[in-house]
């Protein structure tokens, strides 16, 4: 039996007693505060005045005024490279008003797809799994008969797979939300999915979704023989050092250790959103993590300590041929400013997450923003606390 099976029982019982304790929160309405909670910075630097000068302090400075309010209760900003700026803004909570806290752990969404890519190149690497092998060589049955034609596990690093979204509990955070302590386990919605058949042939297009690394998740666990989130601690978290970086266990909704509180605005009222099961995104958004854990994850890996040459060229190569594509296995290439900036969005409700740097390191960003709208499209967000970083 595969690691990654689940006991579907338990883990009903589980979510069957959150929902009937504590945790089982209300949806009440929640308020902004009179005034505005004052902005912290930490160490700012100033860079020399070369062709790197420091990132622009007071646009940055300047994106975290006024917090909370209608676009987001918090803001942790860390930028580093040539010249770093740290800084936080915003509320740990609307009820008791205290400081957002500067080292709190968030749920890193689709960020967690860095990871995954990670593991799958440092198992190429290895010479345990061959990225132009089809992805049934590691697990068999996987696709049905309507794929004739094979899906490699570059197919899935890069997105082009061509298979279409599992099963959900919804398509907004609306549709979603009541359902916020139920399970799904990866295992029924890759089988949801598969039984779609492919939306197009694989290699043809890039569509972007959490299906792909669902998949590579899976299939982690069949070469390693053990389970995802252990695999991942061994090879990337200890390793580096990360102490506050983790994956929630099972169904557990809750974020563990000092957190800002997500909420998320609904009919009209800010709803907190803090409390939910995540474990159908697993592989694909599952992450807990903090700005500095991550930054340090970012800088490790770019410099070629995490995945070895010539496999971390996988992670800075969009897949040649396709019209549109701007995402390789993990990344996405953005341009800002006239820099080229490679990095990971990521959303989960209440939390929006990046993480961005330039090849060479000479600017890095990692923020956590309690948007209000966290699973929007994320541009005001972007452009308030993420641009900033790049205007020089």
């Amino acid at each position: 039996m595969r690691p990654s099976t689940r006991n579907a029982a338990v883990s009903a019982a589980l979510v069957l007693g959150l929902v009937a304790g504590p945790l089982a929160l209300p949806a009440t309405a929640a308020t902004a505060p009179a005034a505005p909670i004052p902005i912290s910075v930490a160490g700012s630097v100033a860079a020399p005045p070369d062709r790197h000068p420091g990132p622009d302090t007071d646009a940055l400075r300047a994106a975290l005024v006024g917090l909370p309010d209608a676009e987001a209760t918090a803001a942790l900003i860390r930028v580093g490279g040539k010249g770093s700026w740290h800084g936080h803004a915003g509320v740990r909570d609307l009820r008791s008003q205290k400081p957002a806290l500067a080292h709190a752990r968030f749920r890193a969404g689709s960020v967690t797809k860095v990871v995954t890519a990670a593991l799958v190149l440092q198992l190429a690497a290895e010479g345990r799994v061959d990225l132009e092998a089809p992805v049934e060589r590691y697990l068999p049955g996987l696709l049905p008969a309507s794929f004739t034609e094979p899906v490699t596990v570059r197919h899935l690093l890069t997105y082009t797979s061509g298979l279409q979204p599992g099963r959900s509990f919804g398509n907004t955070v609306e549709e979603e939300y009541p359902h916020r302590f139920e399970t799904l386990t990866p295992e029924e919605v890759v089988a949801s999915a598969v039984a779609k058949g492919p939306l197009f042939t694989a290699g043809e297009r890039q569509r972007y979704g959490n299906i792909d690394y669902t998949v590579l998740g899976m299939l982690i666990e069949e070469v390693t023989g053990e389970r995802y989130e252990r695999w991942a601690d061994r090879k990337i978290f200890k390793p580096l050092g990360l102490r506050h970086t983790s994956f929630p266990k099972g169904p557990d909704p809750r974020l563990h250790g000092p957190h800002n509180r997500g909420y998320q605005l609904m009919g009209g009222e800010l709803v907190d959103v803090t409390e939910w099961n995540m474990s159908d995104r697993w592989a694909a958004g599952d992450l807990i993590s903090t700005t500095a854990d991550l930054e340090r994850f970012m800088v490790a890996l770019f410099r070629g300590r995490v995945v070895p040459e010539p496999q971390l060229k996988e992670m800075f190569t969009v897949p040649p041929g396709i019209e549109g594509a701007t995402r390789s296995a993990g990344l996405q290439v953005f341009t800002l400013h006239g820099k080229e900036v490679w990095g990971k969005t990521g959303a989960r409700p209440g939390y929006a997450t990046v993480i961005a740097a330039t090849r060479d390191l000479s600017r890095t960003l990692v923020y956590s923003v309690n948007s209000t709208d966290a699973k929007g499209d994320g541009s005001r967000t972007a452009l308030r606390f993420g641009f900033p970083a790049f205007l020089r």
